[in-house]
């Protein structure tokens, strides 16, 4: 299947586990977080993880707290994350694929990104590859909410198109596939791990399922 491509004109790409490798946010909130939290309490490494996850859980993903590492520094009292996230910006990388699929994409539509991520986090997250997106939208700094309905439609707005107009891809089921859907939006789900039927396996695939490859 391929899309009838004069009718797109803008692709929305989600970014953490889209673009970039799971390294950079795995090291943040499943090691340094729990490891802050493990010296400041003296406590042991697993307990500060038990302890530390049961309050991620408490919060939960629907939630733009979720997503503010400032948030949980505060809530754990760990001082500023800036000098942090600064300190592990080294294990940033992204999919082998993506950025030549961001160079062909881009030589026909206008790109941008729609993330739960803050800017500050997304900031250093995209800084090697900022260059290809014409928009980065982040739903909890400028909106105050996560990807919900009303966010895909305030991007519409903003890049002066219809949702039909519109192709978004990511990895999150919900936030990246049901949820534009339901604005209208074209969305493809970017399932890596292969464990459904739906969805593509990499970026090199949905570009082919746009008729670029």
């Amino acid at each position: 299947m391929t899309l009838f491509q004069d009718a797109i004109k803008v692709i929305s790409f989600d970014a953490d586990g889209t673009l970039a490798t799971p390294e950079f946010a795995d090291a943040i909130w499943h090691r340094e977080i729990p490891r802050l939290y493990a010296n400041k309490n003296k406590m042991s490494l697993n307990e500060a993880k038990r302890q530390v996850f049961a309050e991620y859980q408490k919060v939960g993903e629907h939630r733009v707290e979720w997503y503010d590492v400032q948030y949980w520094f505060d809530r754990f009292q760990l001082g500023n994350h800036q000098p942090v996230l600064n300190r592990l910006s080294y294990k940033i990388s992204y999919f082998p694929e993506v950025e030549e699929v961001l160079s062909s994409l881009g030589q026909r539509y206008q790109l941008i990104i729609a993330s739960n991520s803050p800017h500050y986090y997304l900031d250093l997250l995209l800084a090697a590859i900022r260059g290809y997106f014409s928009r980065i939208f982040s739903s909890v700094s400028d909106y105050n909410e996560v990807k919900k309905e009303t966010f895909f439609l305030r991007l519409c707005r903003e890049m002066k198109v219809k949702p039909q107009q519109m192709v978004h891809v990511g990895d999150h089921f919900e936030f990246d596939f049901i949820v534009p859907k339901q604005a209208g939006i074209t969305a493809f789900f970017l399932d890596r791990r292969k464990q459904g039927e739906e969805g593509v396996t990499d970026l090199k695939e949905f570009a082919a399922k746009l008729g670029l490859s």
